[in-house]
């Protein structure tokens, strides 16, 4: 399971001062349901970026309990991250800004990568967030506390079919996400990220995280390419989407020489969508009978996986999101001719 609600992909934008409701804490305009929505989305995505913050979260879904101990650091513009997974086979991810390593030490290999913000604690509103009302209706519902903290508790209810919704809680005195519940179709539970316990407010460590990510020797370093792209530019063409999702990412991927050959050959092309709160991605790869077997659907927790053929090609589509949502792109995305 991935732990995309506190770590690596996705939840939320700017600052809101506790108790300043009468008006926008930007610019003074009155009040209304979905600016004080949004000022409560953005006080969560402000406060991880400011806040010094180390602790254990546990996603559960599906069945399915995945751990890891996670560290944040801020010293001015600088971003610090290590996760360290406890379940498992071993891995580690450092970050500094937009240049992450995942370490596998078993196999004794890195992966360095540049990513971009979509990969930051939390990882919803991120891109397109100015939208997010109209898709979604999102209401305070009291108090209460978690991993010994006094939290607000958000309810995020989808205004259509195409999304989820979430139930979210915020620390009371820093704004810190500390929990976050996927709803499914009915209300029910699909997916629950946690801190099972934290601290905010720790001394900066930057060199947690710098040392391992110098210290290489003796491990084999592999840098997938990512080149920007256009579909088109790639002879593709989606005529449609879901409703409320925009393209806001689309890159070739490849991986370096160092890599296994097989993978090395493998040239994977993704087209990111984003409603504000949460991402759908579509890769698009060359068709091979001994990895593409037949077309799948699959849920893990709240992601669901779409997998089909089209043609001499293999269409994959991701996100936590409904079924019905992913079969919208996978229908949409057409060869051109």
């Amino acid at each position: 399971m991935s732990f995309r609600p506190f770590a690596a992909i996705a939840l939320v934008c700017a600052g809101f001062a506790t108790g300043a409701w009468a008006q926008s804490p930007v610019d003074n305009k009155p009040a209304t349901p979905a600016r004080d929505a949004l000022a409560w989305l953005t006080r969560i995505h402000e406060a991880a970026s400011r806040q010094n913050f180390q602790g254990t979260f546990v996603v559960s879904g599906g069945g399915n309990v995945a751990s890891a101990r996670m560290a944040h650091f801020c010293e001015g513009a600088n971003q610090f991250e290590r996760i360290e997974s406890l379940d498992g086979q071993a891995r580690n991810v450092f970050r500094h800004n937009d240049v992450v390593h995942t370490v596998w030490p078993a196999s004794r290999v890195v992966v360095v990568e540049q990513r971009d913000s979509l990969i930051s604690f939390p990882s919803l509103l991120q891109a397109g967030g100015d939208g997010v009302a109209d898709w979604y209706d999102i209401q305070t519902q009291g108090d209460e506390r978690v991993a010994g903290r006094e939290a607000n508790v958000l309810i995020v209810r989808p205004k259509d079919a195409f999304r989820y919704g979430y139930r979210l809680w915020s620390d009371k005195s820093s704004g810190l996400l500390l929990r976050a519940d996927v709803l499914g179709e009915s209300g029910e539970v699909l997916e629950t990220s946690a801190f099972s316990d934290i601290a905010i407010g720790v001394r900066s460590q930057p060199d947690t995280v710098l040392q391992p990510m110098r210290k290489l020797d003796g491990y084999r370093v592999l840098h997938p390419v990512q080149r920007p792209t256009r579909l088109d530019a790639e002879g593709w063409v989606m005529n449609q989407i879901a409703p409320g999702f925009r393209q806001i990412s689309c890159v070739n991927r490849q991986m370096d020489s160092s890599g296994d050959a097989e993978v090395t050959a493998q040239q994977v092309l993704q087209a990111i969508y984003a409603d504000g709160m949460t991402y759908v991605s579509v890769f698009v790869e060359p068709f091979k009978p001994k990895r593409h077997t037949r077309p799948m659907l699959a849920a893990v927790g709240a992601t669901r996986t779409l997998s089909t053929r089209q043609g001499d090609w293999w269409v994959t589509v991701v996100g936590d999101v409904p079924a019905a949502t992913l079969r919208v792109f996978a229908n949409g995305l057409e060869r051109k001719k």
